[in-house]
């Protein structure tokens, strides 16, 4: 595991910065979330939209690692009213099986997280993909 938490960074100026690097496996998924909740407490984000960034990360973090293969990153930054998620897996693009599956069973992941945020970008990058959250944040 590697964490980092910063006020400052050269690549992305912002008031706040925390990167947590993991095992793509789904034991990892709630080192994530509880890390969210504590950093997103220690940074004064107000209750209801640390758990909105919660339930993101736990999310996004459940398709890293299902769909990941070694690790998943997962970057936190706290800037000007905007709690931007971003999480990062060496996965390949997930190819939608048109399989019997109850909707209630599965693949409610993304739409939580497009309800939740103000805007969402999905993209596959060389190493995997890159999934990006934006909630607005009132923090002290």
């Amino acid at each position: 595991m590697f964490v980092t938490d910063s006020e400052r960074t050269s690549s992305w100026p912002c008031s706040r910065r925390a990167t947590l690097t993991l095992p793509a496996r789904e034991v990892h998924v709630s080192a994530a979330r509880h890390l969210t909740a504590d950093l997103l407490e220690c940074w004064s984000v107000p209750q209801s939209e640390r758990d909105s960034a919660v339930l993101i990360v736990d999310e996004l973090t459940a398709n890293a690692a299902q769909y990941g293969r070694d690790c998943m990153t997962l970057v936190l930054v706290l800037d000007h009213g905007a709690l931007y998620i971003e999480v990062s897996d060496s996965g390949t693009a997930v190819e939608h099986s048109s399989y019997d599956v109850a909707p209630d069973e599965h693949g409610r992941g993304t739409g939580i997280v497009k309800y939740l945020a103000q805007s969402t970008e999905i993209r596959q990058t060389r190493s995997g993909r890159e999934v990006r959250a934006c909630l607005r944040c009132s923090a002290a």
